[in-house]
């Protein structure tokens, strides 16, 4: 399931692309499908191993070009292992709403994008994430490690991508479908994922993401600018795309 629309990036094939907060790598692994070179970083230990894992059976089974990967590594959002002007295209998908210092993050991403080069971030919608946390104190922090740390509003996130020197070219919703699975979540414990009602809209979640059917795709489209659980951003770095560099070791990969 991806959040990103990845039409809108513009990637072209060999492009090199950070994906930040990677978590399971969903979005690095379409970097990779279309032509691109990703490396994907992530906090979290387990993550990596298992993003690692999967990039290994892909390539295994043919799926998609062992060159497109660069690297899987630990890392933080705040002090990037890379050098400025690095990447083609950075990526973060409900990743700042974790960080505290997320004008520090956007920085470290801005820094390492190429001029020219494309940017694209998600965060939690407002309407639906406020309503998370007046369910839940579990879900966010400082009740829970690694839980959300503020509520974004669009004008807020947009002005610090402005700040941090990025030009906004767009903006939209997604998955409006999944906010009342979150809300029930919340209702009834975070933590509960076999109560019955979660259960439930999983499996009606998971048979939606396989089969695709024409009736809730438009009731995406409908639902999505209220209720979309995500609001995506896509930004652009001043200045003139250059072609990219040929391809060497990543400096400075953490452990």
């Amino acid at each position: 399931m991806l959040t990103i629309r990845f039409d809108l990036l513009g990637l072209r094939a060999g492009d090199l692309v950070l994906d930040v907060g990677a978590g399971f790598g969903r979005h690095a692994f379409e970097v990779a499908r279309r032509g691109a070179r990703v490396v994907a970083l992530d906090h979290a230990h387990d993550e990596v191993i298992r993003t690692r894992a999967t990039i290994g059976a892909m390539i295994a089974d043919g799926e998609i070009a062992e060159d497109r990967f660069a690297g899987v590594l630990r890392g933080d959002a705040t002090c990037l292992p890379f050098d400025d002007h690095r990447f083609d295209a950075v990526i973060s998908s409900e990743v700042l709403e974790h960080i505290q210092d997320d004008v520090g993050a956007i920085a470290e991403m801005t820094r390492v994008l190429r001029p020219g080069g494309v940017f694209a971030a998600t965060v939690p919608a407002w309407l639906p994430e406020t309503i998370n946390w007046k369910l839940s104190d579990e879900y966010h922090a400082p009740k829970s490690p690694g839980g959300h740390v503020r509520i974004y509003a669009a004008t807020e996130l947009r002005a610090k991508l402005v700040a941090a020197g990025l030009d906004v070219t767009g903006r939209h919703r997604a998955h409006a479908l999944h906010s009342p699975y979150w809300w029930l979540k919340c209702a009834v414990g975070p933590g509960d994922d076999d109560h019955r009602l979660v259960r439930s809209y999983r499996r009606f979640l998971e048979w939606d993401i396989v089969n695709q059917p024409r009736s809730t795709q438009v009731a995406e489209r409908v639902l999505a600018p209220v209720l979309g659980k995500s609001t995506v951003f896509y930004a652009r770095k001043p200045g003139d795309r250059a072609p990219a560099p040929p391809a060497r070791p990543t400096a400075g990969a953490t452990r």
